[in-house]
């Protein structure tokens, strides 16, 4: 009898431990300025993305998925350290004349997992600071191959394009093509950018197979479909939508390529793969930008359409089927929820995400873990929140961009919004302030704002009392 409780005290310990400390494989794909409906399962038109529809199919689509600013560099940083960019002091977006990035002393989503053994990679666009201090390999990246910054910082940016190229490249200069901290071409060119959605598909698989016998994350942050758009020959010219369905297209086979080399190595049912963009879609650019229906605006603004992305999980047998998950969530949720899946110490610091594991498993009536989530813009002023079905703007100014052809972008129009209260649950589209009608609201979330502010500020100058260093 004491042997076969003693037994069973060891059994029940080592399910537990088990349940707390998994070791699943992580990807992470991360596009760049892919708009809310882009993809099929929100509603693409013009193209087809098969393997992505699939995906939803086999796992979750989270509708009210946010990310953590409307531009790259914040929105990375959110994503890889748990956190409301402007904590981790990134407001806007670094380039080749950067002298900052991301603070080495934050800990991102690969040192957390390197705590736990993981071998870790970094393929496609990092965005976090070019110098060797803040780039991938030393952020917790066993591998990196890709771009420092994003594909439009070169020469042939429109904005230069009309000058000698000996001017050109004083504003910016060539860009460059990393293999680690090493750069292995210092002067990419239209004719390599035709092949990037490819190769970083290809090293994906290349890292798949190189370490499915351990536990792995990668991370693929696609450069498109931002701007200049490229696709490889075996997607140019397929899709009614022109140039960017195809890029999208070439994008959902590389999902489908990820996918292929799990199965074959039998590890599909021991990996999770979240798929998201960094922001809305760059709508400036017309016809070579996506759509954000039935949001409102896209990349850039504090409305929906910046900060709200489409976002797929896939895990089989974990995340349940088919499900559709309207809870509140976001890009700073991947860090911790990370973490609790696989019992990764969490950093000693304050972070912003929370664990979303019940939501992504479908556990019967999980909620948000977010009673109020927050709007910073690049000038770290806190713009907009949102509690609830809820969602208050504070009287701004933005641009509203009147399309663009052929990869040269439209004017903006600028606008101006008084203080805005939204109910997204009956508008989505934010076209009716109702803050006269609901007073109480409003008053509640100028006092969710306030307390927010007194922690990280607003703006340059008021920088409240828990915002840390951007790296120097």
């Amino acid at each position: 009898m004491r042997f076969s409780i003693l037994l069973l005290l060891l059994v029940v310990h080592h399910s537990v431990f088990a349940d707390e400390s998994q070791t699943p494989n992580f990807i992470v794909v991360f596009c760049d300025d892919m708009g809310y409906a882009d993809i099929g399962p929100f509603g693409a038109e013009g193209y087809e993305t098969p393997h992505l529809d699939q995906m939803a199919a086999e796992g979750m689509k989270f509708t009210d998925f946010y990310v953590g600013r409307s531009f790259c560099s914040p929105s990375r940083a959110a994503l890889m350290t748990g956190c409301i960019p402007t904590r981790v002091g990134i407001g806007g977006n670094f380039g080749p004349k950067s002298t900052t990035g991301l603070n080495p002393d934050e800990m991102t989503i690969a040192e957390l997992l390197k705590q736990k053994g993981y071998a870790t990679a970094c393929f496609g666009k990092w965005h976090l600071g070019h110098l060797p201090k803040f780039l991938p390999p030393s952020q917790g990246f066993d591998e990196f191959y890709g771009l420092p910054y994003s594909n439009d910082m070169w020469p042939f940016h429109p904005g230069v394009r009309h000058l000698p190229m000996e001017e050109r490249i004083k504003r910016w200069p060539h860009l460059p093509l990393y293999e680690g901290t090493t750069v292995i071409n210092p002067q990419v060119m239209a004719d390599d950018q035709v092949h990037f959605t490819t190769q970083f598909a290809q090293r994906a698989v290349q890292f798949i197979d190189k370490h499915h016998d351990k536990p792995f994350f990668i991370y693929l942050p696609n450069c498109q479909p931002h701007v200049p758009l490229f696709v490889s020959d075996k997607y140019e010219g397929k899709t009614a939508r022109g140039l960017y369905g195809d890029v999208i297209s070439e994008i959902d086979w590389g999902v489908g390529q990820i996918i292929a080399a799990l199965k074959k190595h039998g590890i599909d049912e021991n990996t999770c793969i979240i798929f998201s963009s960094d922001n809305g879609p760059w709508l400036s650019y017309g016809d070579h930008a996506g759509s954000a229906k039935p949001l409102r605006e896209g990349k850039g603004t504090n409305f929906e359409g910046g900060f709200r992305v489409s976002c797929l999980m896939r895990w089989p047998g974990k995340i349940p089927d088919g499900q559709v998950c309207s809870e509140v969530a976001g890009t700073i949720d991947v860090l911790p929820t990370i973490s609790k899946i696989t019992g990764a110490p969490l950093p000693n610091k304050k972070l912003d995400g929370k664990n979303i594991s019940d939501l992504m498993f479908g556990k019967e009536g999980a909620k948000s873990p977010h009673e109020v989530f927050y709007h910073y813009d690049g000038g770290n002023r806190l713009m907009a929140l949102r509690r609830g079905k809820w969602k208050l703007m504070f009287a701004q100014a933005y641009s509203s961009p009147i399309g663009g052809t052929g990869g040269i972008p439209g004017q903006g129009q600028r606008r101006e919004i008084e203080l805005s209260l939204f109910d997204l649950e009956s508008d989505i589209g934010e076209t009716t302030n109702v803050a006269a009608q609901h007073p109480e609201v409003v008053a509640q979330l100028k006092k969710d704002a306030d307390a927010m502010r007194r922690k990280l500020g607003d703006g340059k100058e008021n920088v409240g009392t828990e915002r840390r260093p951007i790296g120097q």
